[in-house]
């Protein structure tokens, strides 16, 4: 992962990811495929994938946590939830209709669309569904 564009990952590994930086810390494998809704050997997979990639620190029987690069790459995605959730409520949306629509479609936005939803909006510092970080794209 040399130059992070915010397409590099799927849908469901972009979950993982917003999960893991959202319960900070460790988190047993357990916990997110309960949270998530996944079997447990799918939860193991996708967190080796995670590791292999340098986005994950995984521990056997004790926990999975977000590395730096890892931690970064979630504020990207956490961002790029909230500025596009931002931009549809600001077209009518209610908040959870904006956040619900915005769930189905953002791991297909890059961060240069991202960068210029945000720039044309005046770069917010607050969405609908949490805080907006600037400078969060800065991840090469």
């Amino acid at each position: 992962m040399q130059d992070i564009t915010g397409l590099e990952l799927s849908p469901k590994k972009v979950e993982y990811i917003k999960f893991l930086f959202k319960k900070g810390g460790n988190v047993r494998t357990t916990d997110i495929a309960s949270s998530l809704k996944v079997d447990p050997s799918t939860t193991t997979k996708t967190i080796v994938d995670l590791a292999s990639i340098g986005l994950v620190n995984h521990v056997p029987y004790r926990g999975v946590g977000l590395t730096e690069k890892g931690s970064k790459y979630a504020e990207f995605l956490v961002n790029r939830h909230n500025i596009l959730t931002l931009m549809l409520s600001h077209y009518g949306l209610s908040p959870d209709e904006a956040c619900e629509e915005v769930s189905r479609f953002e791991s297909f936005v890059s961060r240069d669309a991202i960068d210029q939803i945000c720039c044309s909006m005046g770069h917010p510092s607050v969405g609908v569904c949490g805080e907006i970080f600037h400078g969060s794209c800065d991840l090469v």
